[in-house]
């Protein structure tokens, strides 16, 4: 059974939204998926098989200080309006497919950072998501989101451990895989003065996540090579943007946002005879 493994990024996996509704396009229905942030959260569209609506989403609320803005702090404790996108969008504005998505026979792994032992742990689809909490927790970038309390524990985002969770993936008996990275070819993570910061100001309260911060660009550089080397030995098809469709973190710009979407679900589209290769 081959999975689909998907990096997070914020904005960047509008990359992977490209790639999955390419996916859905082409009849290809992954039976096991697996990500952390981002990318795991905008698989849930692929899964309730809704084409576009990722896409419909960041282009009508990427720029709506509901969705991103600083007055979120006071309301959600978050720069990000976390009942507006958990909770407003899915329910009234761009209506999610819970009867689709929960029917989906596929499993549907989310992994997240235990806030207090810093361990990874893989919560599925099939425990409760009242508000989408699973999802909201493996967003949980330090600071910019607060610990998120989902069936009484803690938790962080989970790319701080585990960015491209392909290993989880061969754990869990998938031999093939489609991995969607959503860092150009040759990036190489270094250490980041914003995670040293951050790890300051969470040292006391959380110690186990201040390490992890601190040395994410080392985990994260294996994993990558890890990745490159399933792709080497024909276990892999590895999908990334190219540096022309590379957008950054929090991109705001609707057109470059299109742009690396396009990208996604035409370099997809290109490979497809691969993809689908994966399952013979």
């Amino acid at each position: 059974m081959p999975a689909l493994v998907l990096e997070g990024g914020t904005f960047r996996p509008t990359f992977s939204c490209g790639v999955m509704d390419a996916l859905l396009d082409g009849g290809v229905e992954f039976e096991y998926v697996v990500g952390v942030s981002a990318g795991i959260s905008n698989a849930v569209s692929y899964l309730s098989k809704q084409t576009g609506r990722n896409l419909e989403i960041l282009q009508k609320y990427r720029n709506d200080k509901r969705y991103v803005g600083f007055r979120n702090i006071f309301t959600d404790r978050s720069i990000f309006g976390r009942k507006f996108i958990y909770e407003t969008i899915p329910q009234e504005l761009i209506p999610f497919d819970h009867d689709t998505f929960f029917s989906n026979p596929a499993k549907f792994v989310v992994g997240v950072t235990n806030a207090k032992t810093g361990e990874m742990e893989y919560l599925d689809k099939k425990d409760p998501v009242n508000g989408f909490m699973a999802l909201q927790a493996t967003c949980a970038l330090p600071i910019a989101f607060p610990p998120i309390v989902y069936n009484g524990t803690q938790y962080y985002d989970g790319g701080l451990v585990d960015s491209i969770p392909a290993k989880k993936a061969i754990e869990d008996g998938n031999e093939k895989m489609l991995i969607v990275l959503t860092r150009t070819a040759g990036y190489v993570k270094t250490e980041s003065k914003g995670y040293k910061v951050a790890a300051a100001l969470l040292k006391r309260k959380y110690p186990k996540i201040a390490e992890l911060l601190l040395t994410r660009h080392i985990r994260y550089n294996k994993e990558v090579e890890f990745c490159n080397q399933l792709e080497r030995e024909g276990r892999a098809v590895i999908l990334r943007p190219s540096e022309e469709a590379q957008v950054s973190s929090f991109e705001s710009d609707l057109a470059k946002l299109e742009r690396n979407y396009k990208y996604g679900y035409d370099l997809a589209m290109e490979n497809m005879d691969k993809i689908k290769a994966l399952f013979d």
